[in-house]
């Protein structure tokens, strides 16, 4: 593994007009734009925070109770597809092919995660899903966990399996109880192996898996290590979720991944706050500046992705919310959306927000001056009366979103446990505006285009 980096402090790029997207009837507000390297980072802040709200255009239908498990000896929650190199969904003798972390029904809904693993399952018609097991060797693999990733499938037939290996919450610290809730201590990394692919009547194959490798740990400047994190001791410490993206406008390639502020950006600086007539009468509660989620970058070097250069962050959201999970992008001619899922209770002292899919758009380039989606951020978020029923939306090119069903609520008003495929939803991007526009039935995944084309 190769790993550059680099600081570098690019010159302000003025864009004095801004293409309309083909794709979008709705432009976004011209912005400046930066070069990928450029040292600057968007700002998710808290007086943008403030107007996170539920609106009918991005709350989700509430799902049926009797819904089927996917997979019933095993819980299964974040999930994603495998892809071409391009985005587009990937096609192997008529099967599609999704991955997900699971963990055996022995272990209960809650120790799941320290078990995790990442299971493959297949269909010919993207609804009627098998589930094929581990397709990995665990003795091999990294970390006493594989937490979420992404997958590629490249032109030669090769699988590009991207992962979290993070170390055993028991061993690495614990898990524990603070006056601010759950504290998770387990040391995350980027990792990756390979697999060839094949496929026949009798479903879908890994073979020849490669070896696993580091591609990416913290580096405590823009990224903050477990070492720093264990300093204040916050709710959960992050530097996961790695995913694949080839820029549809420029080619380029990179890593996208959930990360939280290194010693650059260590407090609340005027911009995590708000603008000045805001910020004059705003006060920031203590501990505030601990929740310090942002959503981290690296370029590929190579075409095997095994050589990657360190960059800034593409957004922050420090003193508003300490995770930005699964971060994704979808793209639509010149307009970027930048995509990420987050909790309630990972919101900063003063603000709240639902469990949901948050959305931030800009023109130009991969690095702009993100904005939330709809004035609010929100994409996608559960109804107020099941306010937890499903979790870890995805969304693909052409908006389809996938999730799993989380923590529904029965009509006892008693939670009941999912961990199975939840109905996908299809949201319109439109401008800086995006609507749930269908849902689909539970796990279904059509067919989808590369970024920036949609299939029609």
């Amino acid at each position: 593994m190769k790993m550059k980096t680099r600081k570098k402090v690019g010159k302000l790029v003025l864009c004095a007009a801004i293409l309309a997207s083909s794709l979008t009837s709705v432009s976004v507000a011209a912005s400046s734009n930066w070069g990928i390297e450029d040292d600057y980072t968007a700002s998710w802040s808290r007086q943008q925070a403030e107007k996170v709200a539920l609106t009918e255009e991005t709350t989700a239908p509430i799902i049926d109770m009797d819904f089927e498990d996917v997979a019933p000896d095993v819980w299964v929650w974040d999930t994603w597809p495998l892809q071409n190199r391009d985005g587009s969904l990937a096609n192997v003798k008529g099967y599609r092919i999704a991955f997900a972390l699971v963990a055996p029904r022995t272990y209960t809904w809650h120790d799941r995660h320290t078990e995790a693993r990442i299971g493959m399952f297949y269909s010919k018609n993207g609804k009627d899903w098998t589930y094929a097991g581990i397709p990995y060797d665990y003795d091999n693999a990294l970390g006493h966990m594989q937490w979420a990733g992404s997958a590629m499938l490249d032109e030669k037939g090769k699988v590009h399996f991207f992962y979290t290996a993070t170390t055993d919450m028991n061993a690495n610290g614990g898990k524990e109880f603070n006056k601010d809730g759950w504290v998770q201590r387990a040391e995350q990394r980027l990792a990756k192996t390979t697999f060839d692919i094949s496929a026949d009547k009798n479903g879908v194959h890994l073979t020849n898996e490669g070896d696993h490798q580091i591609l990416l740990e913290a580096d405590g400047h823009h990224y903050e290590t477990i070492e720093q994190f264990q300093e204040h001791g916050n709710i959960i410490t992050g530097f996961r979720d790695p995913f694949f993206f080839k820029d549809p406008n420029t080619g380029e390639e990179y890593i996208i991944w959930e990360g939280q502020a290194g010693t650059n950006r260590n407090d609340i600086k005027p911009e995590n706050i708000g603008d000045k007539e805001y910020r004059e009468t705003h006060t920031v509660p203590d501990r505030a500046e601990f929740y310090n989620g942002n959503i981290g970058i690296a370029k590929v070097l190579d075409n095997d992705v095994t050589e990657l250069e360190l960059l800034p962050p593409l957004l922050e959201s420090v003193g508003v919310n300490h995770q930005l999970e699964r971060p994704h992008v979808v793209v639509k001619g010149d307009t970027y959306y930048l995509l990420t899922i987050s909790h309630e209770f990972t919101f900063a002292p003063g603000l709240s927000g639902p469990d949901g899919l948050y959305g931030f758009v800009g023109e130009g380039s991969l690095r702009t001056d993100y904005k939330p989606v709809n004035g609010t951020g929100l994409v996608v978020a559960n109804p107020a009366e099941k306010p937890f029923q499903a979790y870890s939306w995805w969304a693909a090119p052409d908006g389809q979103v996938i999730s799993f069903i989380n923590e529904p609520l029965d009509e006892n008003g008693q939670v009941q446990f999912g961990g199975t495929f939840a109905p996908t939803l299809k949201v319109s991007f439109n401008g800086d505006k995006t609507k749930i526009v269908k849902e689909m039935e539970a796990g279904e995944i059509k067919p989808f285009g590369p970024y920036g084309r949609s299939l029609r």
